[in-house]
């Protein structure tokens, strides 16, 4: 009978040693006990439904929110790059102790890799989009996207994108604010952390949100 048990495992490419039939049902079975009378109950563990409310679709505050959750879905995912791409960059201006010129070089190369790699993406995005995006890195980031450029690049280039921004309603030099006017956003980044994002997507367009495809080597 142990014979019959390890080599089920190894069809089954379960890597353990299996020394009884009774661990085998433990490790592979759904769990179990027998009651007085006899009887055999099965135990297993289901994860919770999670269902949300709909949203009247007729009234403009639930448009502006089946908005902000489309628009969300779209552009987060890529907050995460900003994030990895400024911790690499602080990192690696700090470790080489790069003066001004090797410091452009190396900001300068690292744009161009962008332009290269996301063009086509920030392109297909509308301006709320684009907007909230801003939002979002600043967020992840812990400073304004104004601050970022004018640290990596200069005061100049942060002037100069701060008056493209206005052009589109957005101030660079804006905080995120949680508590505030992105308390919306906030909400639906806690649901994305708890893996709940994708049922209130659903709840909302009756179909489950499609995945941004983020590049290999920015994941």
């Amino acid at each position: 009978m142990k014979r019959f048990f390890i080599l089920a495992a190894v069809l089954t490419g379960v890597s353990c040693t299996i020394s009884s039939a009774q661990e085998w049902q433990e490790r592979i079975f759904m769990q179990y006990y027998v009651e007085p009378q006899g009887d055999t109950v099965f135990v297993d563990e289901l994860k919770p439904a999670i269902v949300f409310p709909k949203i009247k679709k007729n009234t403009p505050d639930a448009r502006k929110y089946y908005k902000l959750v489309y628009n969300f879905n779209k552009v987060y995912p890529y907050t995460d790059v900003a994030k990895k791409l400024i911790h690499e960059a602080d990192s690696t201006i700090a470790a080489g102790h790069l003066n001004r010129i090797r410091k452009d070089k190396y900001i300068t190369s690292i744009q161009n890799q962008l332009l290269a790699d996301f063009t086509g993406v920030v392109k297909k995005m509308t301006i709320s989009q684009g907007e909230l995006l801003i939002r979002l890195v600043d967020r992840e980031a812990g400073k304004t996207p104004y601050d970022i450029v004018k640290g990596y690049k200069s005061r100049a280039a942060a002037g100069f994108w701060q008056g493209v921004a206005k052009m589109f309603g957005e101030n660079l030099k804006t905080p995120y604010d949680p508590k505030g006017a992105d308390r919306m956003t906030e909400y639906l980044i806690e649901k994305w952390d708890d893996g709940q994002f994708d049922a209130l997507y659903f709840s909302v367009f009756g179909e489950w949100p499609p995945k941004t495809e983020i590049p290999l080597k920015y994941r």
